[in-house]
């Protein structure tokens, strides 16, 4: 530095040292608060004390609602997270508002607190208006239903649902674990854009998904252990896509009803169910149907109970009820121009499929149907159906492939479908001309793999009419039977070692054994 230099830090050193500090000061606000940087639009809930809004396990549901309101009244945040793990115990229901996201950890629960002794139709988490809120995510975390610290309430009567909401729209419930409750998983009415997904649900003490008068609802990849009724359950609503769940039950007292119940009940209004589609389900071994498919009420046009889609799903051990009738893998009545296809039902009671309702004394309803455009009509095509037993309750005349049990109202039209080993018989009140009766020759049986093997006959056996373009190459150009048809794990037929080597040496030997007589 030369003298002149060293001259002039001399004279200004205060104005220099000023400059340096204002510098610094600027740098290392820019490093902790950059503009460009996120701002973290969650706030946290924690029972640890490290959470901007701490609980102590008594009435934890304060906390969690205070910040539900802080997130609702500042719209630079978003969601509300429950760190785990910890177990929130709540005694009043928990209120999300508009805009919302409820998430936490896996370790995260909700709990209902013992003696709860809330009044009817009051739910764990609801919304925060009665007339409704929107865009509302609930998704990563626990709620335990408390069934066993309430058993001064019966399941299935209308206490502490999970999650109810009415006229709320654009809901996104996922990757949930909810169990052992009164009540409803998602109860929702009046909603609309509704999506239940990657949940698990396990004893529920009503349904696991029941939307009442909803539109565009869709759910998938859910696995269901049901308890008191359905796994997913829909009544007067419309544009409804179930597909790639997991339905089941254990035997036990009170183990459920059907897997899927599908209700339409005309009332002063049509509420029309013409747009629905069930695919790629497992439903094994529940209590009731594997579905339920039922219009009753005031009399109702076609198009208002029309064009359910049941297709590429697998029913095995639906129906081990020991006291119902109205018992098979799927059991309609009432709707108009049903499509059952490219599913296979393994070992069900009463019927793979069938026209029946509940009947008696012990139901107070009716659920005779009251359609007013004439004849119900069901196609059940390219499907495999084998192994079907006698129901447990009053067998006679059961375990039949296809039953119709109102020939004079309803009637089947039964296309290249598999039937094989069903106890009964194959028909009862129905006929088909263009089925076969073979062994499908599955992979596995026993441990439900219902791919076919590759000599099957049921490989380019179906409709000839249906789509086959997902099938692998060389598909033969038509469609197989069973599950896996007309998709991309449909099987290729290619001839056993014993058509290819054994079978022509015997052609041959039986041509020169004509020749010499």
């Amino acid at each position: 530095m030369n003298e002149k230099c060293i001259k002039y830090v001399c004279d200004n050193r205060k104005k220099i040292g000023i400059i340096i500090i204002i510098h610094i000061f600027l740098t290392i606000m820019g490093t902790a608060t950059p503009s460009s940087a996120p701002h973290d639009m969650t706030v946290y809930v924690a029972g640890d004390g490290k959470g901007d809004f701490n609980c102590d396990g008594v009435d934890d549901q304060i906390e969690i609602n205070k910040a539900l309101v802080y997130v609702a009244e500042n719209p630079e945040f978003t969601t509300v997270y429950l760190k785990g793990p910890n177990t929130y115990v709540i005694s009043d229901k928990i209120r999300i508002g508009n805009n919302t996201a409820l998430k936490g950890d896996p370790t995260a629960v909700i709990k209902l607190k013992d003696n709860a002794d809330w009044p009817h139709q009051r739910p764990l988490i609801t919304q925060m208006k009665s007339s409704g809120n929107q865009n509302i995510t609930i998704s990563g975390f626990e709620i335990d239903g408390n069934y066993e610290g309430n058993t001064e309430k019966m399941r299935g009567d209308g206490y502490y649902n999970l999650i109810h909401f009415i006229n709320c729209d654009n809901v996104n419930i996922s990757n949930m674990y909810m169990h052992d409750s009164h009540g409803d998983g998602l109860r929702i009415k009046d909603g609309e854009n509704i999506k239940f997904h990657d949940n698990r649900i396990y004893k529920l003490g009503h349904d696991g998904l029941y939307a009442i008068e909803c539109q565009n609802v869709e759910a998938w990849n859910n696995n269901v252990r049901c308890k008191t009724n359905s796994a997913l359950r829909i009544w007067n609503s419309n544009h409804i896509k179930f597909y790639n769940n997991t339905i089941y039950t254990e035997f036990e007292d009170d183990a459920g009803g059907p897997g899927i119940q599908i209700q339409y009940i005309r009332t002063s209004e049509a509420r029309p169910m013409n747009d629905i589609e069930i695919y790629n389900n497992t439903i094994y071994d529940t209590y009731g149907p594997g579905i339920w498919l039922i219009a009753f009420g005031e009399p109702y046009s076609k198009t208002e109970a029309q064009n359910v889609h049941i297709h590429h799903n697998i029913f095995y051990g639906c129906g081990t009820h020991r006291t119902y009738d109205w018992l098979g893998g799927i059991v309609t009545s009432g709707f108009y121009d049903t499509l059952i296809e490219n599913n296979v039902f393994d070992a069900n009671y009463n019927a793979a499929v069938v026209y029946t309702y509940p009947t008696g004394s012990r139901y107070d309803i009716d659920f005779t149907p009251n359609g007013t455009d004439g004849e119900y009509t069901t196609i059940v095509r390219n499907n495999i159906i084998i192994n079907t037993l006698r129901r447990k309750y009053i067998p006679e005349g059961t375990g039949y492939g296809v039953i119709d049990n109102f020939p004079e109202t309803h009637s089947f039209i039964l296309e290249n479908n598999c039937m094989y080993k069903n106890k009964g018989g194959n028909y009862k009140n129905c006929t088909s001309t263009a089925d076969i009766h073979t062994d499908p020759l599955f992979v596995n049986e026993y441990k439900h793999d219902y791919h076919l093997q590759s000599y099957s006959p049921c490989i380019d056996a179906g409709y000839p009419l249906s789509d086959y373009s997902k099938e692998p190459e060389d598909n033969g150009d038509r469609i197989n039977i069973g599950r896996y048809g007309n998709t991309e794990y449909a099987t290729v037929y290619k001839e056993s070692k014993w058509r290819q080597t054994v079978l022509p040496a015997w052609e041959t030997f039986r041509t020169k054994l004509r020749t010499l007589l």
